[in-house]
Parts: C-alpha cells; sequence; structure tokens
C-alpha cells in the first residue's frame, strides 16, 4: 500500500494558511474543500477494488487543481485586509 501523502501541500506557507483559516471563513471553506477532495482522490487512486470511470477521477482532478489555483491566488495576494473575516 501507498503512503498516504500529507494533506498539507502547501507546507511552506502552512502558518499563512493557519492564520487565514482561523481568520477567513472564505477561505477556509475553499482550503477545507480541497483537502477533502484531495484525500478522496487520493483514496480511489489507491483502491485497487476501484470501478470508477477515468472521466470521473479527472473530473476530480480538475476540480481539486481549480481549488488549489484559489488557494495560490489567496496566499500571493493577501493583503491585512484579507485576515479581516
Amino acid at each position: 500500500m501507498k503512503k498516504r501523502p500529507n494533506y498539507r501541500k502547501f507546507q511552506p506557507q502552512l502558518k499563512r494558511i493557519e492564520e487565514l483559516e482561523k481568520n477567513n471563513s472564505a477561505f477556509k471553506r475553499i482550503y477545507s474543500e480541497y483537502e477533502l477532495m484531495s484525500n478522496e482522490l487520493w483514496e480511489i487512486e489507491n483502491d485497487e477494488k476501484n470501478s470508477i470511470p477515468d472521466d470521473f477521477i479527472n473530473a476530480i482532478q480538475l476540480q481539486a487543481e481549480y481549488l488549489e489555483e484559489e488557494i495560490n491566488n489567496w496566499l500571493t495576494n493577501i493583503t491585512p485586509k484579507d485576515t479581516e473575516a
């Protein structure tokens, strides 16, 4: 069985992520959805009994990429007003 990946893909920005999760409900929702989707994708890809169509897996991967991009936008465009909820 493969080792489960660390869901905190953005390790270098961990402190900022935790701050944004604490202070901004929109970011928290987006990041939580990303974590959930990443974990589910990992489970699907590593389940040997999996009979899920590749198109569905590709759609999940695409959605995870969109969420990842949104998170990157939050992390690169952070300003003091962004941390106020």
